[in-house]
């Protein structure tokens, strides 16, 4: 009875389904987090009758062939890369990529790791940091005496200090961007790195071409959109039931078969 393995691998693919969505739903208000989106294969198929052999000795072949599926797979969990909206949070380290590109970040390995969550804050060095204390690259350190940081959308990042009429510049903020952003690699905490699949970084100055801009004062949301999150989440129930109930006709099959005297 291959209904029973069939509905099985129908029932772990819509589980898989229904964790991708909850993991979007989870992430809902997660800095630029870029939702996902599961996919799905048909597996192998158990041939009875070959298409296009030979039907008859005078040279007819078989038209369309007996073919049975053996279920689904998971093919693979993609990111949907569309921009989040930007919200206005007023601080002067919040800073949001409006258009294409990834901010570098130096992990303490020496690593590159790569994000557009732009929440950054400042290390007890004035080195300008994110979240987890990782630097910016290029690293970028504002004097003690700034009392005031202004990011342009080129990347410029300026600093009034004290006493001195015109802003000093500090250093320039860079963008990265990839062949490939599905390919890179999620490693949590709102970073990325690259693979063979995303192509190597392609790295440029704000503004420039095929970079985006920058808008300090701002950060991207979640591009998760709860409606369709939900819709998605009602389908895999569905799908998820209707699948149980081929293993529980199978079953009543065998069932009956056993039955017969």
């Amino acid at each position: 009875m291959r209904a029973l393995s069939v509905g099985a691998t129908g029932m772990l693919a819509q589980q898989l389904n229904v964790e991708v969505i909850a993991h979007n739903i989870a992430n809902l208000n997660t800095t630029a987090y870029t939702r996902r989106r599961a996919e799905f294969q048909d597996l192998l198929y158990q041939n009875q009758r070959r298409v296009g052999s030979d039907s008859s000795d005078s040279g007819t072949i078989v038209p369309t062939g007996v073919q049975i599926g053996l279920g689904v797979k998971t093919a693979a969990v993609y990111r949907i890369t569309e921009q989040g909206n930007l919200t206005l949070t007023e601080n002067e380290l919040d800073v949001a990529i409006n258009g294409e590109g990834y901010f570098e970040i130096t992990l303490p390995n020496g690593d590159s790791a790569y994000t557009r969550a732009g929440a950054f804050q400042l290390s007890d060095d004035g080195t300008i940091v994110t979240v987890d204390g990782f630097e910016v690259s290029p690293a970028l350190t504002v004097p003690q005496d700034a009392i005031d940081i202004t990011i342009d959308a080129t990347g410029q990042v300026l600093v009034s200090q004290d006493g001195q009429t015109d802003p000093t510049n500090i250093g320039q903020l860079q963008l990265t961007t990839f062949q490939n952003e599905g390919g890179l690699i999620a490693l949590g905490d709102n970073l990325f790195q690259e693979t063979t699949a995303s192509g190597g970084p392609n790295t440029g100055n704000p503004g420039d071409d095929g970079f985006g801009r920058l808008q300090q004062g701002f950060l991207e949301t979640s591009n998760v959109n709860v409606v369709e999150e939900i819709t998605n989440l009602i389908s895999a129930q569905r799908a998820y039931e209707m699948n149980s109930k081929v293993i529980e006709t199978s079953d009543q099959m065998l069932q009956t078969a056993s039955n017969i005297r």
